[in-house]
């Protein structure tokens, strides 16, 4: 039953963030051509996702691969960039640690600032997961899953937390640019104001053409995992057969078609504002990313206790996780913290139930999928020594 409920949450999960991509996608090409309809754009931009998902796996790899490519060129443009310009090489005078120190700088707004912004970074956090999901469909995983994971730490610390680091030496959380700006101000977001003070030409466009691609790389990874997650759901009895049928490329059409719908919903937030949908869809999204990374973290530390239990030597697994249980118990901890008070301030008080409903919906609707499968079905918590360890072999 928990089986069901975290692999239909991570279809949902990444069927929605599908969706809000394409949006942040129509809300960037405003930048060029603010005239035409958002719906073009999302459309567009959904049947670009489409063909490369339907051509074959090796389409989508060798997409996300260019697209990738785009996005760390450009980061490690960006560091190198900034480093000169924190020592003071490049853009004037050397900040210092003075931005570090500006009003309520580095923790404004305290604990309850961080835990507000925790959410949205979960959710361009979400993907590494991927690997996993990705295993099925590699040459020798045996061998290159456990490689790619290894440079996820390294990964994560240079292009998220060095970029980051990077932007809080340049950058006073004061700056009006930051404070007066939306959703929609892609001309002056951080990266954006880092590279104009670099003295970068047509910083605004060049940035905005690699946001652009950034997006559709999330994209294309989006309806990619969430596309094989329907198919694995229906092949293993949890979903409509008909979604596990596979074509002569090995891709599950059905499944990519059912799933490019509900991509498709991004559709329906022109009637309703693009900013304000994009903001609900990436809260709904990172809260169904946190409950997905609680199961990862939970199936793992359950995994490693039935592999003992029967009698199995940790020295036979390719790949052992460093420190175990400490990762997925931290892991556990913490997200749990992040799902419960993402928006706590809307029960203090008088009772905010539409920020409730907003920020919360996906909770429900798991514990719903969990319990209600588990009425219907009578199943029970699988013991450590029945657990089924067994290994496809190539």
């Amino acid at each position: 039953s928990f089986g069901f409920a975290i692999g239909w949450n991570y279809w949902y999960n990444w069927a929605i963030t599908v969706a809000a991509e394409l949006v942040a996608a129509a809300l960037i090409m405003r930048y060029w051509l603010p005239d035409v309809p958002s719906w073009i754009w999302s459309g567009a931009f959904l049947l670009i996702l489409f063909l490369l998902n339907a051509l074959s796996t090796r389409a989508y790899g060798e997409s996300e691969f260019w697209f990738s490519l785009v996005k760390v060129a450009t980061v490690v443009v960006f560091l190198v960039l900034g480093i000169l310009m924190i020592v003071g090489v490049l853009g004037g005078d050397s900040p210092g640690f003075a931005n570090w120190t500006t009003g309520e700088a580095p923790f404004v707004g305290g604990g309850a600032g961080i835990l507000a912004i925790v959410m949205v970074a979960g959710f361009s956090f979400q993907g590494t997961e991927l690997v996993g999901v990705a295993a099925g469909e590699a040459q020798d995983p045996q061998k290159n899953v456990p490689k790619a994971i290894r440079t996820v730490f390294v990964r994560i610390l240079l292009f998220y937390v060095g970029a980051i680091t990077v932007i809080g030496f340049l950058i006073p959380h004061t700056s009006p640019n930051l404070l007066t700006s939306d959703v929609e101000d892609i001309s002056i977001s951080p990266f954006t104001l880092v590279f104009e003070n670099a003295g970068v030409l047509a910083a605004a466009s060049v940035m905005n053409a690699v946001i652009l691609t950034a997006i559709l790389s999330a994209g294309n990874s989006g309806l990619y995992a969430s596309t094989r997650m329907l198919w694995a759901l229906a092949d293993s009895g949890k979903a409509p057969r008909f979604l596990a049928k596979v074509n002569r490329r090995g891709v599950p059409m059905n499944a990519l078609l059912a799933t490019t719908v509900v991509g498709g919903a991004s559709f329906l937030t022109t009637f309703i504002g693009d900013g304000d949908a994009y903001v609900w869809l990436v809260s709904a999204s990172g809260l169904a990313g946190f409950i997905v990374w609680m199961g990862i973290a939970w199936s793992h530390y359950r995994f490693r206790k039935a592999y003992t239990t029967q009698g199995h030597d940790l020295a036979e697994l390719p790949y052992r996780a460093r420190f175990f249980p400490l990762g997925p118990v931290i892991a556990l901890a913490l997200c749990a913290v992040v799902i419960l008070g993402q928006n706590y301030q809307a029960f203090l008080g008088e009772v905010d139930l539409l920020a409730a409903a907003t920020a919360y919906i996906g909770l429900p609707l798991f514990l719903a999928l969990w319990l209600g499968h588990k009425l219907v079905t009578g199943s029970k918590m699988v013991r450590y020594e029945d657990a089924d360890l067994t290994r496809v072999q190539d």
